[in-house]
Parts: structure tokens; C-alpha cells; sequence
């Protein structure tokens, strides 16, 4: 039975070729596409369920492509392949709408590893805040992705979901930046530090001037959702 769609753009053809063979050795459904501007057009025809893209790549660039997929798709998850290790390219990619990185040479089972990781996150969650909730003013809709204000419905991306619900889900309780970073992204390292910090500005960002809830800076420690 077939796991997932995944949407494979590298153009690498020898690495793509690996990827593409232990993809579907575990039961992947691969489209694979050797140019940004091929890749978008078989988003645009298709539907998957994961997009691996490299960032380094022909015709379009893979964060240009990552931007053009997240306007179209708030939810599917995207994994950057790179070489380029430097932060300030990686947080561009996060501003983007950029999921995660696999900075090359990678392994593979942690490639499948993280790729199960977001699959699961994007799955329908049984018994898990199925119905909205309300939050002073703000309904926030986890199973369909979408926090709704008085003045408009904002499309959250999966991680922003699952961010919004931990601090939902703690409420007016001190998160450490520490604990918040292993429970969201894995782990807690300096680099996710900064790339969460950008998901919450977002978040501020879509509650500001909201009645009722503000997420706050607990200097030296890391961050409270209060709720009124």
C-alpha cells in the first residue's frame, strides 16, 4: 500500500536516483523532477502529500519554489535538501514557509524518520481537538489549520498549528524555550532557537490587537500564551 505522495525536485542526478529507489523500496509514490520550474508544474497538476526539494537548483530556485508551493498549499509539509549550512540562509527558508532542513550528506533513515514525523503531524487526529476552540475572540481550528479573528480567517501551516495548540494547551503557564523546541522541532539546539522565534512573531503577528490573549517574553526563560 502506498504511503504518500512525495514531490522530489533535485538535480542531482546520481543522489536523486538514491533517494527516488529508497523512497519507494518503502513504499513511497515518487514524482521526481530534475528543475524548479518542472516541479512546480507538477505540483500544480498533482497532489502530494510531501514535497523534498533541493535549494540549489536549475530554472527556479528551490526557495523560490518552496514560496510558490507554501502560497498554495498552507499545510503540505516542505524538507529542503542543502549543502548550505549558513543560518541566515536557513531562516529565509523558515520565513518562507519552509519546514525543515536536511543538510547533505544525510542519512537516509533520518531523512524517513523526519518525513514520518511531518506525515503524521498532517494527519487527521482522532479525538484531538476536533471541533474549534474559542480563545477571547479568536476560534482556533486545528484540524482544518485555521485561526479565525472577528476580520478574517488566517491559514496557519502545520507547524504554526502545532505551535499555537502547545501554547493553547498551556495557557498561562511559563513554556521554556528549551522544552517548547523539543516538543515542536525534535530537539533544542541553538540554530531551531532562531527559526522558532520567526514562527512566533508570526503568531503574534496574527493575534495582534486580539482581545483576551497575548503571547509574552519571559526574559531569560522563554514564553507564556495568556489568556483572559
Amino acid at each position: 500500500m502506498t504511503k504518500a505522495k512525495v514531490l522530489l525536485v533535485e538535480d542531482d542526478a546520481s543522489l536523486a536516483f538514491i533517494l527516488k529507489d529508497n523512497l519507494e523500496e518503502n513504499s513511497y509514490e515518487v514524482t521526481y523532477c530534475v528543475d524548479g520550474e518542472t516541479g512546480w508544474q507538477q505540483f500544480m497538476r498533482n497532489t502530494f502529500d510531501i514535497c523534498l526539494l533541493d535549494v540549489m537548483l536549475p530554472k527556479k530556485d528551490g526557495l523560490t519554489l518552496a514560496a510558490q508551493i507554501r502560497k498554495k498549499n498552507e499545510s503540505i509539509p516542505i524538507l529542503m535538501l542543502t549543502a548550505l549550512g549558513s543560518d541566515e540562509s536557513k531562516i529565509s527558508g523558515f520565513q518562507k514557509g519552509v519546514d525543515d532542513y536536511i543538510t547533505k550528506p544525510f542519512n537516509m533513515q533520518e531523512l524517513l524518520l523526519r518525513m514520518e514525523v511531518f506525515l503524521k503531524r498532517t494527519q487527521k487526529k482522532q479525538g484531538e481537538m476536533t471541533e474549534p476552540v474559542m480563545i477571547g475572540q479568536l476560534a482556533f481550528d486545528f484540524k482544518n489549520l485555521e485561526l479565525k479573528t472577528p476580520e478574517s480567517v488566517i491559514q496557519l501551516t502545520q507547524r504554526e498549528a502545532e505551535l499555537f495548540k502547545y501554547f493553547y494547551q498551556n495557557a498561562n503557564t511559563v513554556l521554556k524555550r528549551e522544552d517548547i523546541l523539543t516538543k515542536i522541532w525534535g530537539k533544542d539546539d541553538y540554530f531551531l532557537g532562531r527559526s522558532m522565534d520567526v514562527f512566533i512573531t508570526k503568531l503574534r503577528k496574527y493575534i495582534k490587537g486580539q482581545e483576551g490573549v497575548e503571547i509574552q517574553t519571559i526574559h531569560g526563560v522563554g514564553f507564556k500564551m495568556v489568556v483572559n
